[in-house]
């Protein structure tokens, strides 16, 4: 699967996202997801000369717009045809708020938050299911997944040092990320995932807090599945 996690669309034209999301669903032969947000940060909308407290408004504004951009394939010519064309590309929406999680209910293919705890990711799944039937889908139409930092490392080193890396990124201080960074051996992040998957998430997005991603990818990756594989069969969680 290939994806963006997450492109901030009121910052874009939306005409030209569907267009270029059409290009890389093509490409890569229909494994492509579109993970779209709005983001927090009011100065980068300043920067884009874009009004931050319009992000909602703009958000669905541009997924109707992309929306008819893809449904124009199977309708009469008009006056401007996206092409090359392809069916619907997935949506994913991301944020961690409330209003996130209904807009991922109401037009999402997944949601996918960030900053959210085990235990209130759980909850948050099972509010999910309920607002997207609600919005009158099947309420397993919406796909949980979740965004996870890791950092794969001592147990008394790998926290402080993914924690300091995040700041140094994200120009927040360390102690933010203390709820929400897996870290320490490869057997410890894996279980921190494997809660995760027990509250409901379906796909698990992995950022790594430090340098050298793929092999502190690789190390969990390995870990969770000989997890995985250590369940005996019958057994869910």
């Amino acid at each position: 699967m290939l994806g963006s996690c997450v492109l901030q669309l009121p910052l874009r034209q939306p005409a030209a996202v569907a267009k270029q999301a059409t290009a890389l669903q093509n490409l890569s032969g229909g494994r492509f997801v579109l993970g779209v947000g709005v983001g927090s940060h009011e100065t980068e909308y300043a920067q884009a000369g874009v009004d931050f407290h319009r992000r909602g408004q703009l958000m669905d504004e541009g997924i109707a717009a992309m929306g008819r951009a893809w449904a124009s394939v199977d309708e009469p010519p008009l006056p401007y045809r996206q092409e090359p064309s392809s069916p619907r590309v997935p949506l994913w929406i991301g944020g961690s708020s409330p209003a996130a999680r209904r807009r991922a209910a109401a037009v999402g293919d997944g949601w996918i938050p960030l900053f959210v705890t085990a235990d209130d990711y759980e909850q948050a799944v099972s509010a999910l299911r309920r607002e997207t039937e609600e919005a009158g889908r099947d309420p397993d139409a919406v796909e949980p997944g979740v965004v996870l930092f890791a950092r794969v490392g001592p147990e008394d080193e790998a926290p402080a040092q993914g924690a300091q890396w995040l700041s140094s990124m994200y120009g927040v201080p360390a102690k933010a990320f203390d709820r929400y960074l897996v870290a320490g051996e490869s057997e410890t992040c894996a279980a921190a995932l494997g809660r995760y998957v027990e509250a409901g998430a379906r796909h698990i997005l992995v950022m790594v807090a430090g340098v050298g991603a793929v092999q502190h990818f690789g190390l969990v990756r390995s870990a969770f599945m000989a997890r995985a594989a250590a369940v005996p069969a019958g057994v869910t969680g």
